[in-house]
């Protein structure tokens, strides 16, 4: 079952809150050092203004030999400190920046762990992956140089405003008259950046998926010409991208000249203002110079926070696409255990240890997408019992399989193990008691011997070798260069398909559960490899509660029970001899097959 809905999305002001709970384990030491080394900075900034006033009041004005010779020494300090603390600022930010990352991926990939299996049908990969890379990345410069920069340059303005006014309130008074005619336009263009970065980022996705299609069905692309085809797509959705970032771009160059220039008639009026009042002698030189510097300090702080709202924006539409993954429905939390079958697992090759492992569907029925798959299927597969299910393609006979582990959940009805209802089984426990192979075969980019023993590191080099000669596996792989240690690549491209599929079957041998589900298990093996394994898979089979899904009739001969499913009903059951005496769709099906392994 999934827990909860689907995620609900967050205001710009609560994303941002959010975000800021990332910050928390680290608000000591590091935030707090960071945050010291600002105002220590800001506070150094203020001291300039008055470094002005004396240089000019006292040493040129009154002629202070004693404060001439005291300047240069402060000014050296003021500024080495200035270095030295945004240095501090800059690298503890960047510390705990970077560390809010690492945890905001690891909350990420274990969020991807616990998905159902139907968000990744109907999500691309690709747009999932770069949720985890591209907008982790627009996060991380959010937090480190956006608000790392937010609160240095806040405080130095802050700093800076005061001091002004303590200079002279009223000249104060005229340059930041201008300050209101700021915040609107700033506003305004904030909600379209965001806005922007996140269709922006939702392209991106799209642009990525369709390479990393055109990248796995190269083979598929080159065979039926269609290269033109896929550069045509690429290429809408390419110059899609390129305009939303080329909109951004006029917003992010625009802010910084619309700030000055409005920061301009500020100046523009002080200067006007304060110069008149010097020359009528209202104002001493030294002071109207001091505020004039002070105006300047203010003005780059204030340019970089500009600058600095277009870069927290992208992250913030980063992070909507962020916590709508995290916030996104997943698979039920693990509960307290109703059920505590701790029955032993088997030997390879010998007879499970009876058990709570007697499967039973209890009028299912199973709708994808408002479409009904399965309709009232009933059976049961007693323990260690061997059952079939054979139909024409899309009878829904892999959904019936999928429903065992719970990678979807039955819309009516009920699934038993052991004649307790699944759904109250903590998964972990209920797919440790699972193997599956299915006709879709996954390897990981890795070694032969990681493969096999993918998630099973407790088990030893003897009980993987002996999955492996069950297999079949050991017979191809004493040609590969590095035998058992030989990378196989993305998807295990570097073997064939049977040899995939072999590698699949001593996975799940390997694992050694009392239930197996094998979907098409051997469908990419020729005649000889899949009499070969078919045996070693027989001799597993025994004891153990087993489903196999199957087109080939020549492996399910010998299952105690067959079902025949035709659109998503069960409308035949029993052995391979009742059913060629006495069923009719069962029968045909059989004939088909006859006819076309005798085909030219």
């Amino acid at each position: 079952r999934c827990a909860g809905a689907g995620a609900t999305a967050l205001t710009p002001g609560a994303t941002l809150a959010r975000l800021l709970a990332y910050l928390r384990p680290y608000l000591w030491p590091h935030f707090a050092g960071a945050l010291l080394c600002m105002v220590i900075y800001s506070g150094m900034s203020g001291a300039v203004p008055w470094l002005v006033r004396s240089l000019i009041d006292d040493v040129f004005a009154k002629r202070d030999h004693q404060m001439l010779g005291m300047l240069p020494g402060l000014i050296a300090v003021v500024f080495f400190v200035r270095a030295g603390v945004n240095f501090g600022q800059s690298y503890l930010g960047e510390w705990v920046g970077e560390s809010i990352v690492y945890d905001l991926r690891g909350e990420l990939q274990r969020k991807v762990q616990r998905l159902p299996v139907s968000f990744f049908d109907r999500t691309a990969s690709a747009s999932i992956v770069s949720r985890m890379t591209t907008d982790v990345l627009l996060v991380r410069q959010a937090l480190t140089e956006g608000a790392t920069s937010i609160l240095r340059d806040v405080t130095t303005t802050i700093v800076l405003v005061a001091v002004a006014f303590y200079l002279d309130s009223t000249l104060s008074l005229v340059a930041f008259v201008v300050l209101p005619a700021v915040v609107f336009p700033v506003q305004a263009l904030s909600r379209k950046m965001r806005s922007l970065s996140r269709r922006g980022l939702d392209t991106l996705g799209g642009l990525s998926a369709l390479l990393l299609e055109a990248v796995r069905g190269a083979r598929v692309v080159k065979a039926f010409g269609m290269q033109d085809y896929e550069r045509q797509r690429f290429d809408g959705e390419n110059r899609r991208l390129r305009r939303l970032h080329l909109r951004a771009a006029k917003i992010s160059a625009f802010s910084a000249p619309m700030t000055e220039v409005l920061a301009a008639f500020g100046v523009a009026g002080a200067l006007w203002y304060g110069g008149g009042s010097v020359f009528a002698g209202n104002r001493t030189s030294g002071g109207f110079l001091a505020f004039m510097t002070t105006l300047v300090l203010i003005y780059d702080p204030i340019k970089k926070l500009a600058r600095t709202n277009n870069i927290v924006q992208m992250g913030l539409g980063a992070a909507e696409r962020v916590f709508a993954l995290l916030d996104h429905a997943e698979e039920e939390a693990e509960e307290p255990r109703v059920v505590a079958d701790d029955a032993p697992r088997p030997q390879q090759g010998a007879p499970a240890v009876v058990g709570a492992n007697t499967l039973c569907f209890e009028h299912v029925c199973f709708a994808y997408q408002d479409t009904e798959v399965l309709h009232d299927v009933s059976f049961e597969i007693g323990e260690g019992e061997v059952v079939a299910l054979v139909g024409p393609s899309g009878a829904g006979k892999s959904t019936i399989a999928d429903l065992i582990p719970r990678f979807y959940e039955p819309t009516a009805g009920r699934i038993t193990l052991g004649g307790l209802d699944i759904a109250s089984l903590p998964l972990d426990d209920l797919r440790s008691r699972l193997a599956v192979v299915t006709q879709h075969t996954f390897l990981f980019d890795d070694t032969v011997r990681a493969n096999i023993a993918y998630g099973r590191s407790d088990r030893s080099p003897e009980e993987l070798q002996d999955a492996a000669l069950a297999a079949q596996v050991d017979e191809f792989v004493a040609r590969l260069p590095e035998g058992y240690e030989t990378v196989i690549g993305e998807m295990g491209l570097q073997l064939s398909g049977g040899q995939r599929q072999r590698l699949a079957i001593a996975r799940a041998l390997l694992k050694n559960a009392p239930i197996l589900i094998l979907d098409e298990a051997t469908s990419s093996l020729d005649a000889e490899s899949e009499g070969a394994v078919q045996a070693a898979l027989e001799s597993v089979m025994r004891g153990r509660t087993t489903l196999v899904i199957a087109h080939r009739f020549s492996t399910i001969r010998r299952a105690n029970r067959i079902l025949v499913v035709e659109d998503g009903r069960i409308v035949e059951s029993g052995t391979h001899a009742e059913l060629l005496e006495g069923g009719a769709l069962y029968r045909r099906l059989h004939q088909m097959q006859i006819l076309t392994e005798d085909a030219p």
